[in-house]
């Protein structure tokens, strides 16, 4: 399975053939810019659990970011919604 991201902020608005037509704009409550940037904390947020999870037998690298072994693996382990 593959996914296409793409970046939103990068594709051009569209235009009206005349421009004293308005445009619909969509009302669903929060703008697309807000909506794609949710996804990608979401992303972030499992790559940083993955590498968390990868430095859990590190106790170098723990005690550097103040935290135990179980702390890590229980954090590592929370869904990345949350």
């Amino acid at each position: 399975m593959s996914i296409l991201l793409t970046d939103t902020l990068s594709i051009p608005p569209v235009q009206a053939a005349d421009p004293a037509t308005p445009l619909q704009q969509s009302s669903s409550g929060t703008p697309a810019t807000t909506r794609s940037l949710g996804w990608w904390s979401w992303i972030d947020r499992r790559l940083q659990r993955i590498a968390l999870h990868e430095i859990a037998d590190d106790p170098h690298l723990l005690n550097d970011l103040g935290l135990t072994r179980d702390q890590a693996l229980r954090e590592a382990a929370k869904p990345f919604w949350r």
